[in-house]
């Protein structure tokens, strides 16, 4: 049996940006035609009324909430209020939403960083509001911790067929490389692309270098949410809801990790540079390791497709190509 059909009609909110995107290709390659989509000055996800006229207007069928904002350790420190405040208004209006206006599958986009800094490795969903949470991504972890109680407890209240997915880290086409906002791997990226092309000698990367990091290519998280929308049951959800601690959220990776170091000499050897990489001890490292459980997911018949190689690889290509013209803090 499959929950999502061509017939329905989907919205994915946040199609411009880097999982949105990813999404509305996987949906297409797959023949779905009926799909929705507003750029930011069509529809504001700030505006609950507006939302809501959407809603009433559009009656979508399956809703997929890419949609958020999104930074690195720089952007998370700096604009604290800004991440909480908005990404809460953002989801709040188009969860209640799709609540109010009878939306029948909805897929709410999380991240790994709502895990606590200490957690046991690997992550395992039930991991969740056991311990402090890392600090300098609080404000964005919070909101996004709350939006999966919202989810489950519509889920849990009213039987709504919505539940969470939480990635691990993600990168890919339509990512925010810009300098001060983007994560660390679009970060890297570009800084290394532009000292190749500048004949830099050496460049410097915040922080120890020793941080592990977990990283999925983008299309692979499309593959996943979509194959969850597809074609799990509505009673596994329900035996992850019904289970402690009670959130219907389920784990997104890849299994493999790679210490920040290694990422940034991979990266430096794709784009060939030879320059030396300094690394800056005053400077944050963020959660010390972050691998996630998605055993879960994997049972459920899904597995990634794209190693880091070539995920990297394929960004490398698709950033020199895009780069004066994409938009950069596209969500």
């Amino acid at each position: 049996m499959t929950y999502l059909t061509h017939k329905d009609k989907i919205f994915i909110a946040g199609h411009k940006g880097l999982v949105g995107s990813a999404i509305m290709r996987n949906l297409e390659s797959k023949g779905y035609t009926n799909i929705v989509t507003k750029a930011r000055n069509e529809l504001d996800l700030l505006d609950q009324h507006a939302v809501k006229d959407f809603y009433r207007r559009e009656k979508p069928s399956v809703v997929f909430i890419a949609a958020a904002k999104v930074g690195g350790i720089y952007a998370n420190s700096h604009f604290r209020a800004e991440f909480i405040y908005e990404n809460l208004q953002i989801q709040n209006n188009l969860i209640w939403g799709a609540y109010e206006f009878d939306v029948h599958r909805l897929v709410f986009l999380g991240s790994s960083c709502i895990y606590p800094k200490e957690a046991p490795q690997p992550i395992r969903e039930n991991c969740l509001l056991t311990s402090p949470l890392e600090y300098t991504n609080r404000p964005y972890a919070v909101a996004k911790i709350a939006g999966i109680e919202l989810v489950s407890s519509l889920r849990a209240q009213f039987k709504r067929d919505f539940f969470a997915a939480m990635p691990t880290n993600l990168y890919g086409p339509h990512d925010n490389f810009h300098p001060k906002t983007s994560h660390v791997l679009p970060a890297l990226l570009r800084r290394l692309v532009e000292a190749k092309e500048n004949d830099e000698k050496r460049i410097t990367v915040w922080g120890t270098g020793r941080p592990q990091r977990e990283f999925l290519y983008s299309d692979d998280c499309a593959d996943a949410l979509v194959h969850m929308a597809e074609k799990i049951s509505e009673s596994d959800f329900d035996k992850i809801l019904n289970t402690p601690p009670y959130w219907c959220s389920v784990n997104v990776g890849g299994g493999d990790e790679v210490s920040i170091r290694e990422l940034a000499e991979m990266i430096a050897k794709e784009v060939e540079f030879s320059g030396k990489l300094e690394f800056d001890p005053s400077q944050p490292d963020g959660t010390m390791r972050k691998l996630m459980d998605s055993s879960l997911l994997v049972k459920w018949g899904w597995k990634p497709k794209i190693t880091l190689e070539q995920g990297i690889r394929d960004t490398i290509n698709w950033y020199k190509k895009n780069r004066n013209r994409y938009q950069v803090a596209a969500c």
